[in-house]
């Protein structure tokens, strides 16, 4: 399921998120601007999203692609998750819920982006296939 040299990028992100979830509080200098929290939040997991999509077998992604979701958001969901509680033992930092519902958020929004674009590169494909046998 999971391909070994294809997990790098996953495991480079999970140790990203780690390490900025490792700060202390008052080490972040955020912008005042309404939900940039979540925003980041978001984002981050979109593109760990992106590297746990990656790090599934060719085959999984062209046979089962909702079960590439499936594993994708779970994961992204269980890493928030355990993303919180390691938050909770960080001077400054808190857990919350709202975070882990941006970090889903942000899983969701990439997995739907990418059955667009796989679902958008078959129909091309088709059309090309019909265009050539006529």
């Amino acid at each position: 399921m999971l391909s070994a040299f294809r997990v790098i990028p996953m495991v480079l992100m999970m140790g990203i998120i780690f390490f900025l979830s490792s700060k202390t509080g008052d080490s972040f200098k955020v912008p005042s601007f309404p939900g940039i929290d979540k925003i980041a939040h978001a984002s981050i997991y979109g593109v760990l999203a992106v590297t746990v999509i990656f790090a599934q077998s060719k085959k999984s992604r062209e046979r089962k692609p909702l079960q590439v979701i499936l594993i994708t958001v779970i994961a992204c969901l269980l890493y928030g998750i355990s993303d919180e509680f390691h938050q909770s033992m960080v001077p400054g930092r808190f857990p919350s819920g709202l975070d882990i519902a941006a970090d889903v958020c942000g899983a969701t929004v990439v997995c739907v982006g990418w059955i667009w674009w796989r679902n958008r590169g078959q129909k091309l494909k088709a059309r090309g296939q019909s265009a050539d046998s006529a």
